[in-house]
């Protein structure tokens, strides 16, 4: 059954796979305000839900991260987003990208599922999950409008992808 984006950016679930073999994905800097969305988020569901996979926290993705998700079924990567989305947060699935700026701080989600496939031969069903922020200077915690979103995107992680 295939996933589809409604036209307020929120996931058409067609069920399949979450379970033991499903990696998470957070990104960010719990130091840095609404950078620490994606930790934030782990942090939650580690408390909130029960996840039955692997957790992982990144302050930036790498190249050696396709070998970790080439062992998974799925991959949910979290990560902050400076700009609007509908309700404070986006879920859309997340496609190999070939095409990417490199640098030493900046790889792309896409990027690294493109490695996944060109080095291990594997193309775990992945995922984005954006989720809005507004401040972003070095302080620990996040806006209220971050809380917000924040919320949101843990309500609809535990009703639309867990469930």
């Amino acid at each position: 059954m295939n996933d589809k984006i409604s036209k307020d950016n929120r996931l058409e679930i067609g069920r399949p796979g979450i379970g033991p073999e499903t990696l998470l994905f957070g990104i960010g800097n719990s130091g840095r305000g609404d950078d620490g969305l994606g930790w934030a988020f782990l942090d939650r569901i580690q408390q909130e839900a029960e996840f039955p996979g692997q957790i992982e926290y990144r302050y930036q993705l790498q190249v050696e991260d396709a070998a970790l998700i080439s062992r998974a079924e799925r991959v949910i990567f979290i990560d902050s987003y400076q700009g609007e989305l509908p309700g404070g947060f986006q879920w859309k699935p997340c496609k190999a990208a070939k095409d990417f700026e490199f640098t030493s701080h900046v790889l792309p989600p896409g990027a690294v599922v493109h490695y996944c496939r060109d080095l291990y031969g594997k193309a775990p069903r992945a995922d984005l999950l954006m989720i809005q922020g507004s401040s972003w200077g070095l302080r620990i915690g996040m806006s209220p409008a971050a809380e917000r979103h924040l919320d949101r995107a843990l309500q609809f992680f535990k009703d639309k992808v867990l469930a």
